[in-house]
């Protein structure tokens, strides 16, 4: 029966399992697959995850850095800009104020070149009036000295005697004068 025996057991053993023990490893398994994990493992810790973390600490701290680098651009720009926006600002006012000063100083010109006008009109109307005045003058003389002339012919002629003598003739001459200006000057009192 040793043969039987010895049949059955192998039979037994090359049994298919059935039930629950179908999801259930055998034991033999189970250790042999654990002591492949256990050395994949430390293989795994020893080796790559070091790798692995330094990796990702010179990523963490590029990252880091671009991000500072980022952060200073953006505060360099930020304070560019608003010293643009100062010197913007400063220019406009100078701006402002070049206006203003060319604003006063086209007043000040127009006023001195006002003043010039008027003073060059003053004189020219003064020269004007002076020269008026002595041609007038030189006319009054010219006239008497015609009128004179031909008062003194006329005379001689009326009177029948001669009068060359100057200092006669003179007087005879302003005379006659006298009474046309007081001959005129009740004639335009009469006309006012």
């Amino acid at each position: 029966m040793t043969a039987h025996s010895s049949a059955a057991q192998v039979a037994a053993q090359t049994e298919e399992p059935q039930g629950i023990d179908l999801f259930l490893p055998a034991g033999y398994d189970l250790l042999w697959s654990s002591i492949t994990i256990l050395i994949i493992a430390a293989v795994f810790y020893k080796l790559v995850l070091p790798q692995m973390n330094r990796v990702l600490d010179e990523r963490a701290s590029l990252i880091e850095g671009g991000i500072e680098k980022a952060e200073a651009a953006q505060k360099a720009a930020d304070e560019a800009l608003a010293q643009q926006q100062q010197l913007l600002a400063e220019a406009r006012a100078d701006a402002a104020q070049v206006r203003e000063e060319a604003r006063a100083e086209g007043t000040a010109i127009v006023k001195e070149l006002k003043a010039k006008a008027s003073e060059e009109a003053e004189r020219i109307s003064e020269t004007a009036h002076r020269q008026i005045e002595a041609e007038r003058q030189a006319a009054s003389v010219s006239l008497r000295t015609e009128v004179g002339a031909l008062a003194t012919e006329l005379a001689s002629k009326i009177v029948g005697e001669s009068l060359e003598d100057s200092a006669r003739q003179s007087r005879v001459v302003d005379r006659f004068l006298d009474e046309l200006e007081a001959s005129q000057t009740v004639a335009s009192n009469k006309e006012a």
